[in-house]
């Protein structure tokens, strides 16, 4: 399957991700590439059409990020946003300089071009998102304003089109239309990338490159690989091997559900194996009460689990992962924005495994897509939809040493919880029709080494203290804590004491990111 392709240059701009989202809910592919990406390579891709991010620097500048003329001759629909407009205008001869007032934040655009093809169907007064320091004072020879408060300016001949807003965020009401508009208008794409073919296209693909070779699957229980595993399955089937080690730091009944669905008894077709390691891990565990040491150990002890069962199986043709699109720009090895931080799953390979090669099937996705690629390969909703878990799971989520009777605690406690929120939320999503504003991100409890006083009937106890969190975030960088009602906050409360040996107090997190982290360690 031949598939139709926008290309962003990325500038350093914040939202480069979000902008490829957004052409991909379009559906129509589209990849993320440097500034520093040679022209021949980008005509080489053949791309329908470009869009050049924002970014922090002053076009004008000499050592600042740029691209050649030609790119604006090759027929290719082109279209810049806030410094990718900036750039444009620049380079094709027009002006642009320094603003008195940096201009950021909310503003009314008025279309004045009511015929301009990428303002079809939006509204004549419109409210858009700025970000900028820099303005247009000059439209470059050969374009017109098409509407302004915010320069806005397009050579329709040439199909060039500059905007000083960001259409990829939220803020910009109507900024999904404006997209679509370029995506499927201007550069006359057919949107037919849609996940079903992907999955077809991806099932057909593993198999020709693989062929009566094995693959080996390190298989977490996580959305990620365990999409990798679904499709890798329809694939070779037999031919994919899965190694699933329980640690036992997973969440109540995780490890019986991922048994459930990708072992003996569950829907594909592989060979699966499961590390039961819980009492391993324990033991490596015992004593250490240093959040950073005990990331480390439940790290290493996967890799010496994982490498013990790879030496039974001996040689493979293949070692897959996980990897998603975003792993790949963070890592540095896609956009030009800075490094976000480093993905086991990119870059360094184990060596600890005797194999040939390495495959990635998911590499070109994001989260969503993914869960989408789930659906589609009949993997259950529950694991489709799995809340972010980290690597290290519960263990950082018990403050101090960690041992069984905590981790049973934490377990039981954070199933009242997650739960009573799910309870909470679909009785109000009957009751309104919609999801309730509340309604966290990441929700979860955790295991504080606080210990105290508390009186049960007659009786008097000394247990432990839960603390509960929830948060609200777009993109986990930062995080505010939800505003869960107290009637469901005070359920979770008797039911955990009620049920849950061990403890005898219940907290809520009311801290934000920053300056606390959403993970407890």
């Amino acid at each position: 399957m031949k598939k139709e392709l926008v290309i962003v240059i990325d500038f350093g701009g914040q939202y480069n991700q979000l902008v490829a989202r957004r052409v991909r809910e379009c559906n129509v592919y589209c990849e993320i590439y440097s500034y520093k990406t040679d022209l021949e390579k980008i005509k080489a891709m053949n791309p329908k059409g470009i869009i050049l991010t924002g970014g922090p620097n002053s076009c004008y500048e000499a050592d600042s990020p740029t691209y050649q003329k030609e790119l604006f001759e090759l027929g290719i629909p082109v279209l810049g946003l806030c410094y990718g407009a900036q750039l444009m205008m620049h380079v094709l001869g027009g002006k642009v300089e320094k603003a008195d007032v940096s201009e950021y934040g909310k503003t009314e655009l008025l279309v004045d071009k009511k015929d301009s093809r990428i303002f079809e169907g939006v509204s004549e007064k419109t409210i858009v998102w700025m970000s900028h320091t820099d303005y247009i004072s000059q439209a470059a020879p050969g374009f017109e304003i098409s509407a302004h408060t915010v320069a806005t300016a397009e050579n329709a001949e040439k199909k060039l089109y500059a905007i000083q807003f960001h259409p990829e965020v939220l803020h910009t009401v109507e900024g999904k239309k404006m997209l679509s508009n370029f995506v499927l208008g201007v550069c006359e794409c057919a949107g037919d990338w849609k996940m079903d073919a992907f999955v077809e296209h991806t099932i057909k693909e593993i198999r020709e490159k693989v062929g009566d070779g094995k693959v080996l699957l390190a298989l977490s229980g996580g959305v990620d690989s365990s999409v990798a595993a679904g499709l890798l399955s329809r694939a070779i089937g037999k031919q994919l091997t899965c190694v699933f080690v329980d640690h036992g730091l997973l969440r109540k009944d995780e490890g019986d559900e991922v048994e459930g669905v990708f072992g003996p008894n569950g829907q594909f077709d592989l060979n699966f194996i499961r590390v039961n390691a819980q009492q391993r891990y324990y033991d490596k565990l015992a004593g250490v009460t240093e959040p950073e040491a005990k990331r480390k150990i439940i790290g290493e002890e996967f890799i010496r689990i994982f490498e013990e069962e790879a030496k039974k199986i001996g040689a493979v043709d293949f070692l897959a992962q996980g990897t998603i699109y975003p792993d790949v720009v963070e890592s540095g090895l896609g956009g030009e924005s800075a490094v976000i931080k480093s993905h086991h799953n990119v870059g360094g390979l184990p060596d600890f495994v005797d194999f040939k090669e390495i495959i990635e099937p998911l590499r070109d996705l994001f989260k969503d897509e993914v869960r989408k690629a789930g659906l589609e390969l009949g993997i259950p909703e529950k694991l489709v939809f799995r809340q972010p878990f980290p690597g290290p799971g519960l263990g950082i989520r018990i403050i101090g040493e960690v041992t069984e009777e905590k981790v049973r605690i934490v377990q039981d406690a954070d199933f009242i919880y997650r739960e009573e929120i799910d309870k909470a939320a679909e009785a109000y999503k009957v009751e309104n029709g919609k999801e309730p504003s509340w309604m966290p991100n990441q929700y979860f409890a955790a295991l504080t080494n606080m210990r105290s006083v508390g009186v049960m009937g007659d009786f008097r106890t000394y247990d432990y203290a839960v603390a509960l969190r929830a948060v609200k975030t777009i993109d986990f960088m930062t995080a505010e804590s939800a505003e869960i009602p107290y009637e469901v906050l005070n359920r979770v409360m008797n039911r955990v004491i009620n049920e849950v040996k061990g403890v005898n107090r219940v907290f809520y997190d009311l801290t934000s990111k920053p300056p606390g982290t959403i993970e407890f360690e």
